[in-house]
């Protein structure tokens, strides 16, 4: 199963919700590919945790690679190989596949040596002891949509003359839409046009996250923590969603959808400016 909340152990957990490690993290990035025959993950996984290397080097402890689609399969990982190939008659996808990676002991895995946990763990750590083929962590979820092609897509432009204002935006049920009454409101002619729509681009993911903490925040709160709510059945708030787990956002608030922005579109408005001054070598 993939873990998509906090689960209760005897033990403490290595994931992306625990508090039990100072400073130890697991997280993982996924790369696709698909040809005539087979599906390919290349997984690219950033661990930073000594004990749980040395598990995984001396084989008392493995990876295992979880894909959950129109069915969930498991597959044992060699940390020195993290690449899966499945053949398309072994597995079908469906719109929505999701990817976690676990580490599991392949022995019974003692925690005296275990110098990551926390205080709280001090006085009894060297009585914890896992036993073989227990769960020891598991990473971030990585999801794609629409058969595993732009997953991210979160963008519709249209032209619609008749429109009352210059450009208007719509936050459909699977992008954000913004309609230009005129084409050349979109730069057509320009080499960098697409930095050049950055502005437009980054007022819509502000009404977005704006709707985004009004559909999700508890009542009489004004922020959404990311870990208390659910994967949104809303495929733009799915996307959104993933965007800022994918980059380690934990909160959501009209303080900082401002840093949101800024951290998923990997420096927005910079990409703006440059692309104004390319067109212009003269400006300051």
């Amino acid at each position: 199963m993939i873990y998509k909340k906090e689960a209760n152990f005897p033990y403490p957990i290595l994931s992306p919700f625990s508090s039990s490690y100072e400073e130890s993290d697991f997280t993982i990035k996924v790369e696709f590919e698909e040809d005539n025959e087979v599906y390919r993950f290349k997984i690219i996984s950033n661990l930073a945790s000594r004990f749980f290397e040395s598990l995984l080097k001396s084989k008392e402890a493995q990876y295992i690679l979880v894909i959950q689609s129109k069915d969930t399969k498991f597959f044992p990982l060699d940390s020195e190989h993290l690449i899966v190939e499945i053949a398309k008659n072994r597995m079908s996808l469906s719109s929505r596949t999701s990817i976690q990676m676990h580490i599991v002991s392949k022995a019974d895995v003692s925690f005296s040596a275990n110098e990551e946990l926390t205080s709280f763990y001090d006085s009894f750590k060297e009585s914890i002891i896992v036993a073989k083929n227990s769960m020891l962590g598991y990473s971030n979820i990585i999801t794609f949509e629409g058969g595993m092609k732009n997953p991210l897509d979160l963008f519709e432009k249209r032209l619609d003359p008749n429109l009352n204002s210059a450009i208007k935006y719509e936050l459909g049920t699977e992008c954000i839409i913004i309609h230009f009454r005129e084409e050349d409101f979109q730069f057509p002619s320009m080499s960098r046009s697409g930095a050049l729509l950055n502005p437009y681009i980054y007022t819509g993911l502000r009404m977005a996250l704006e709707r985004f903490i009004v559909s999700y925040a508890e009542e009489d709160e004004e922020s959404v923590i990311l870990s208390d709510i659910s994967q949104p059945d809303d495929l733009l708030d799915f996307k959104l969603y993933n965007l800022m787990a994918n980059k380690a956002i934990v909160e959501v608030s009209s303080d900082n959808i401002d840093e949101i922005i800024d951290r998923i579109t990997n420096q927005i408005i910079e990409k703006f400016v440059k692309a104004v001054k390319e067109l212009n070598p003269n400006a300051g």
